[in-house]
């Protein structure tokens, strides 16, 4: 219900499925991960206590992406860094991945709705490189 896609020691996604159900917060990530995802499950009653979150500088060097299915099916393809196709994965209503490393595109499968969660400022076009992506023919779909 966890998967972590990897290329060689490198870190590239983590994918929470909609199936995963565990009582308590649940952390995904690593604590030097600039982008955190954890999964919380309390019963009524459960007090989270108030808090405000202190003013801490943070390095940022890659954007990382988060992305829930509310609605649909969406291929994900993966890439290393130097832009070579590695492998797919097909996310429906309820999952969540988080994207670390790496490269991606996308396909949708189904009329889709999506949230997308991503460190700002936003900066356009400067933020990414686009290059040429697979075919839909050309995609290794591995099951999760």
């Amino acid at each position: 219900m966890i998967e972590k896609i990897t290329d060689k020691a490198q870190l590239l996604a983590i994918i929470v499925s909609h199936k995963f159900n565990q009582e308590g917060i649940h952390f995904f990530t690593a604590d030097e991960l600039s982008q955190q995802l954890a999964y919380m499950h309390y019963q009524p009653g459960k007090i989270i206590p108030a808090h405000v979150h202190n003013p801490v500088n943070r390095e940022v060097y890659y954007t990382q992406e988060v992305l829930l299915i509310k609605k649909g099916k969406l291929r994900v393809d993966f890439y290393t860094d130097q832009q070579v196709y590695l492998e797919s994965r097909i996310l429906e209503q309820g999952d969540v991945i988080l994207l670390v490393t790496g490269g991606h595109g996308f396909e949708v499968l189904e009329e889709i709705e999506m949230i997308e969660v991503k460190q700002g400022p936003y900066l356009g076009e400067q933020d990414k490189t686009r290059f040429t992506g697979i075919k839909s023919e050309q995609a290794k779909i591995k099951e999760n």
